[in-house]
């Protein structure tokens, strides 16, 4: 369970599969360009300060002035204020102090925490300038709770319990309130307990990265497959691909735990496969649209521009151009 799970099940899941490539059919111009940023500025920390060269004697002045054109043409360190860009996973773990690695992932996090689909389903697994700091152990467990508790996975859980109960699933729970509850407390204990052994307990033993790192920039076709690749692959904390243990051995997991609360009838081995596969599946739907969802909602703005532009033209307004936002420091 790599992927945060933001999609209901079976009837809600064909909807959005259907509704997702229709949009992804609209928005086909967009699918070249480059990506979006999460944030306006990517978060960097200042290098180590130059150790400074000791005093030269005065029979080394004719050396010390043929030098000095060189020491003038070395850029000077980056102040905290300044935009860097920043390096590979690699790069940046070899550059860094463990407490500044820390830090900056940190401050990455604190960003993409932030991100939402639509203002509304949480998207806090998401790097989508395709570089990011390792997290910590700690950081990674943040992340999942983040998750796990945000109130879209408690409506996500209510509505995958309605359509449950509508289809009759899991029979052994028969129907009325207490069937919706029972069926609401399963919905939510398979996400939570999935995503707990696939986003922080095995990524922290593993060593591996439980976010998606978004393509952004390619055609559809090719951003599709490399983001449905990213259910059986993944970054690693020292940036290179790895094969995705955390999420098919997290999703395996959970979907044994749920033996404990299920009807009898819906335990064994194959009810327990059924269950691994359907959340796999879910997550790469939840790739897609985290691939995906930047350029349809940059696609919305446009037209929502053009449209606004066009009333005013009408109306004999010169429209005002949108004002650029703010760097922030």
């Amino acid at each position: 369970m790599g992927k945060l799970i933001i999609v209901s099940k079976q009837t809600a899941s064909l909807f959005v599969i259907s509704a997702f490539f229709a949009t992804l059919a609209l928005s086909a111009p967009l699918a070249a360009q480059q990506y979006v940023a999460a944030a306006t500025n990517p978060v960097t920390l200042p290098d180590a300060p130059t150790p400074q060269q000791p005093a030269s004697n005065s029979s080394d002045n004719f050396s010390s002035s043929q030098s000095s054109d060189q020491q003038q043409s070395t850029p000077p360190s980056p102040t905290p204020g300044q935009q860097t860009t920043t390096p590979p996973q690699a790069e940046t773990s070899q550059q860094e102090t463990p407490e500044q690695r820390k830090a900056r992932a940190a401050a990455e996090l604190k960003l993409e925490t932030k991100q939402r689909m639509a203002g509304v389903i949480p998207n806090f697994n998401t790097v989508n300038n395709g570089k990011a700091t390792p997290l910590s152990p700690g950081q990674k467990f943040h992340l999942f709770f983040k998750g796990a508790f945000d109130p879209y996975q408690f409506v996500l859980a209510g509505i995958d319990a309605g359509i449950g109960q509508a289809e009759n699933e899991n029979p052994g729970y028969h129907q009325g309130f207490e069937g919706y509850a029972k069926r609401y407390g399963a919905n939510y204990a398979d996400n939570f307990s999935g995503n707990f052994f696939g986003n922080a307990v095995l990524p922290t033993i593993l060593h591996q990265d439980p976010r998606y790192f978004r393509l952004g920039h390619g055609s559809i076709v090719h951003r599709a497959l490399y983001s449905i690749s990213t259910t059986f692959r993944t970054y690693g904390d020292n940036g290179k691909w790895q094969p995705a243990y955390s999420n098919l051995t997290g999703n395996l997991i959970g979907a044994s735990i749920s033996n404990l609360y299920y009807p009898e009838g819906d335990r064994g081995l194959y009810p327990t496969l059924r269950r691994a596969l359907s959340v796999t599946y879910q997550g790469t739907i939840g790739g897609m649209l985290q691939e995906f969802y930047p350029d349809i909602a940059q696609k919305y703005k446009n037209h929502r521009a053009r449209k606004a532009a066009q009333a005013a033209a009408a109306d004999g307004v010169t429209p005002i151009p949108p004002a650029k936002p703010t760097p922030q420091p």
